[in-house]
């Protein structure tokens, strides 16, 4: 008697999921049907592939293709970084673009007016306060700059951390001080986990809308909407305590900032939300256009996520 095939594998929604992994020095692969992470003694350790939203790798890790397969098929979003988590080098799509949702991203961001309307949400949802009437988006960012360097002004006052001034050399990064590789590092966590919840909602990175001309402009925007509710205040805290691996400890602080913040539950409905103040219609296919031969199944993921 035959032993029946596993069932296909199924993405998890992003909000039930663990926000971010890091693996440092090990390689990637998948045996025996687990995803795994090997260490230079041949230990394997089993990592939950389907329940994270985002795998960080860092320098010293290698990955096999059929790992990257896996990753993809159940919409786990990799993510190569740099020394310390600061630098993103590239991602792996855990799903990619909707083809309806890709169009009316870009509608709502190249209509002017459609893209005031989203900066000012997005302003509204940061500072939890409607934007100032009859301003441009160049009068917003100015307003939004003068803001945030307050914001970082009153942190470093509350936890007793002496601040200069936002300020870090990604080639030189031991150079920076402690509170400037700890907003770092914290960032760099939150960019993480919101590219994953932005492809698994089928949206595009790059088209953002305050944020313009990188392959992560949406990412950046997203993020900037939790920034002060999540990360920016972790950072502070653990730069007042000045410790030896400031880094470590601020991506430790900040998964536990994400879970008690349910951040995951929050940042595709939010997403949702910001695009909506655009009061535009979704796209619909074109008369002439030609069906799907073989439709997609339903999927118990996100809108975003294939499989």
């Amino acid at each position: 008697m035959t032993t029946p095939p596993l069932p296909p594998l199924k993405p998890i929604p992003i909000k039930d999921r663990i926000s971010v992994v890091y693996v440092e020095k090990g390689n990637l692969d998948v045996l025996d049907g687990a995803f795994v992470v090997i260490d230079k003694t041949g230990i394997r350790t089993h990592i939950p592939i389907g329940g994270i939203a985002c795998l960080m790798l860092e320098p010293g890790t290698r990955v096999s293709h059929a790992a990257v397969t896996q990753a993809a098929r159940v919409g786990c979003l990799l993510v190569w970084i740099g020394e310390a988590g600061v630098r993103l080098y590239a991602s792996g799509q855990p799903g990619g673009a909707r083809a309806d949702r890709l169009l009316y991203q870009a509608k709502l961001a190249l209509d002017d007016e459609a893209r005031l309307k989203v900066i000012r949400k997005m302003y509204e949802m940061r500072f939890k306060e409607k934007p100032p009437e009859r301003r441009s988006i160049e009068q917003l960012r100015g307003i939004e700059g003068a803001r945030v360097r307050k914001i970082y002004e009153l942190l470093a006052r509350q936890f007793g951390v002496s601040w200069k001034c936002r300020n870090y050399d990604y080639h030189e990064w031991e150079s920076g001080d402690v509170p400037n590789r700890c907003l770092s590092s914290a960032t760099a966590c939150l960019y993480g986990i919101c590219e994953a919840a932005i492809l698994a909602a089928g949206y595009a990175p790059a088209i953002g809308f305050i944020h313009t001309g990188k392959p992560q402009s949406f990412v950046y925007d997203i993020a900037d909407i939790f920034k002060f509710d999540t990360v920016v205040p972790v950072a502070f805290r653990i730069a007042a305590k000045n410790p030896k691996q400031p880094e470590r400890e601020v991506r430790l602080a900040c998964r536990d900032a994400f879970k008690q913040t349910r951040l995951l539950h929050r940042i595709i409905p939010s997403i949702e939300e910001v695009l909506a103040a655009g009061d535009l219609e979704i796209p619909t296919a074109h008369a002439e256009a030609v069906l799907p031969a073989i439709p997609n199944k339903e999927s118990m993921g996100d809108a975003g996520h294939r499989g």
